[in-house]
């Protein structure tokens, strides 16, 4: 997949040329003075956006043998002096303002200082219709992966550096620091991977529950809750690799590519996948209480932003994304605030539909966080015309977040039975609520 263009924050005049070489794991940084070599190997790889200083290591020569280059442009020098080096660079990846200095103990760092932000991610992820199993006799030719309770991530690295990608396209990175430790199959390369924001509990299942205190954090906190509980990554997909995009090879390839890789490592983990047995796999996640599982065509290629029929969803527990329309003041406990949530779902002409109230699920944390998140609004969002019984106290907001519930059933009418709330989802967009089931 090639690069995404970035356009620097003010291009440099004409300066020396530099390269960034790579040969495996190893990076380095090569640049010009007066037509005199000075280089650098960049452990942690170079650091195409802001972030923490990374290590750099002086060292003699440039590109030997079985290097090759990843990256070449030219740059300016602001300011040299002994101990530090201020330079702008603009290559295809490498661009803007980064400083290079000498640390106390004598070692050296590499840190950008305005490099451009990502313009967005390079693609919307595939989704899966919910479904049932393929039929025995179709078994074959799917594979199956167990269905994770977390939220959809891209993650894009490149130059050593990690950007994670929400569905909604909403940049996550700096909420999950723990994951930027990247494997070391990865460092030196480019990559575009498929995966999932989890939370693991004392028993290894994920707890979307846990996930939540995570989701919407991004202050000084963020370090210090990775810290004590740290989220892990779970790789299902490889779109692409050092520029080579492979979205049209199929499903099986890809995933046998992924694993010759061997990204396991830090805070990421590769999942599990099985050719054919989808009624074995079914019956093992619900065993060990997971959600389900996706069925995919060994054949499928990876569409973005398709929900198709070659990915199917076949839950064990029903769940919905909803889009919080209003809400009703609590009693007892909950007098004085928000005391259940009043949700919809898109229909096929997209409407917003009442689907009905959320009581039950709620911490007492979860209801503090919600209100200062919503924004009146003088009448309800809803398509439908709704019961006395549900106007006549309620509170109406913009449709602007987007939470998830376990419900038993949908009603004749459209309502979901007895929703339990399980979360607000910031990796979807109130546009993309629809119908799951």
């Amino acid at each position: 997949m090639p690069a995404r263009d970035r356009a620097p924050r003010a291009t440099p005049p004409a300066g020396e040329p530099f390269a960034v070489h790579r040969h495996g794991s190893v990076v380095e940084l090569c640049l010009e003075r007066d037509g005199v070599p000075r280089c650098w190997e960049l452990p942690a790889g170079a650091p195409t956006g802001r972030g923490p200083a990374r290590p750099a290591v002086p060292v003699p020569g440039c590109a030997g043998p079985g290097y090759r280059t990843w990256d070449a442009g030219r740059c300016a020098v602001e300011e040299e002096r002994e101990d530090r080096l201020t330079v702008s660079f603009v290559g295809r990846r490498l661009r803007g303002r980064h400083v290079l200095s000498r640390q106390a103990d004598g070692s050296w760092s590499v840190r950008a200082l305005d490099a451009p932000p990502a313009e967005g991610p390079p693609l919307v992820p595939m989704l899966a219709t919910a479904g049932e199993l393929p039929p025995p006799e179709q078994d074959r030719a799917w594979g199956y992966e167990f269905k994770w309770d977390g939220v959809r991530a891209l993650a894009v690295v490149e130059g050593g550096s990690l950007t994670l990608w929400a569905r909604s396209g909403t940049d996550t990175t700096v909420r999950y620091p723990e994951l930027s430790r990247l494997p070391d199959a990865l460092i030196g390369h480019s990559a575009v991977i498929d995966g999932e924001v989890v939370a693991l509990d004392a028993r290894g299942r994920p707890d979307f529950g846990a996930l939540q205190g995570r989701m919407h954090r991004t202050g000084p906190e963020v370090r210090r809750m990775a810290a004590a509980a740290p989220v892990t990554y779970l790789v299902f997909d490889l779109l692409a690799w050092d520029g080579e995009e492979l979205l049209a090879l199929p499903y099986a390839e890809r995933r046998e590519r992924l694993e010759a890789l061997g990204v396991a490592g830090e805070r990421w983990v590769p999942t599990p996948w099985f050719r054919g047995g989808g009624a074995a796999v079914l019956a093992a996640s619900r065993d060990n209480g997971l959600e389900g599982v996706v069925a995919k065509r060994l054949d499928s290629p990876y569409r973005p932003g398709v929900r198709g029929p070659d990915w199917r969803k076949v839950k064990n527990v029903r769940t919905q994304a909803v889009v919080v329309g209003g809400w009703r003041p609590g009693q007892g406990r909950r007098a004085g605030g928000v005391g259940s949530l009043l949700v919809g779902v898109h229909d096929d002409a997209g409407r917003l539909g009442y689907a009905g109230h959320v009581g039950t699920g709620f911490t007492a944390a979860a209801l503090r966080e919600l209100e200062p998140l919503f924004t009146r609004a003088d009448r309800p969002p809803f398509a439908d015309t709704l019961p006395r019984e549900v106007t006549r106290d309620a509170h109406w907001v913009l449709p602007e977040l987007v939470g998830e519930v376990a419900f038993a059933g949908w009603t004749a009418d459209g309502r979901m039975r007895h929703p339990s709330w399980r979360g607000l989802r910031d990796d979807l967009v109130p546009e993309d609520v629809v119908e799951e089931w």
